[in-house]
């Protein structure tokens, strides 16, 4: 498995934000992950790549326990979070060449991500007069520049057009073969076009796991499952 969690509980206070969470994730394909507004989706995805760590349970990528070595988990993963924080005042290739220089990652990987997340057209622009969907673009391509094994992605569809979303959608479909895809939205439409399999959260738990097969039923049985 890539990544396996087990037991994992997060407390703020009083307050579960998770509640023993357990879960196996496979290479290859895309989990998509499903819940209202505070039902632990973004704390999750948080505690896999290590940027908090949770009250209790365990969580490891590739073999790699998170909680105790967070910095070599994060090597391997790359994450768009929610809210997608970047330098405003530099250029978009600029911006790249400085994560792929921390990753180390090769200098051809800066023009080879701005050709899958097409933003050729962007790339001498300041991201600060970007629109939102080629900021989204930008933080795509920040999180696919070192080759992760791992994916995760925060809504990333937000803010994209119709002709963007089919760009993305066709994206994450190619490199997702060889990686582990983890991503959260509210989109029904985003689960049926790209996800063999989802997981429903509700107040910290895992309320239901559906597989391909249930996926294909389409948005609006997918809808009854998440308002249900």
């Amino acid at each position: 498995m890539s990544i396996v969690v087990k037991d994992l509980t997060k407390t703020y206070g009083d307050q579960r934000a998770l509640d023993g969470i357990n879960l196996e994730l496979k290479s290859g394909q895309i989990t998509g992950l499903l819940g209202p507004n505070g039902a632990g989706k973004s704390t999750l995805m948080k505690i896999i790549t290590g940027a908090i760590l949770p009250t209790e349970g365990s969580v490891m990528v590739n073999g790699t326990n998170v909680l105790t070595n967070p910095l070599e988990v994060q090597k391997h993963i790359g994450y768009l979070p929610e809210h997608n924080p970047q330098y405003l005042e530099l250029y978009v290739k600029e911006y790249l060449a400085y994560v792929a220089s921390v990753y180390k990652a090769p200098k051809t990987s800066v023009a080879k991500v701005i050709e899958q997340t097409v933003l050729g057209p962007e790339q001498h622009k300041k991201i600060g007069a970007l629109s939102k969907g080629y900021r989204q673009r930008v933080g795509l391509a920040a999180a696919l520049i070192h080759d992760p094994a791992v994916l995760i992605l925060d809504e990333p569809t937000t803010g994209l057009d119709p002709a963007q979303l089919v760009e993305i959608r066709k994206l994450l479909r190619e490199v997702s073969s060889n990686k582990t895809v983890l991503f959260s939205t509210h989109i029904m439409q985003e689960v049926v076009e790209l996800c063999d399999e989802t997981i429903f959260l509700k107040s910290g738990s895992i309320r239901q796991r559906c597989g391909r097969e249930e996926i294909e039923k389409g948005a609006a049985h997918l809808e009854q499952l998440f308002t249900n």
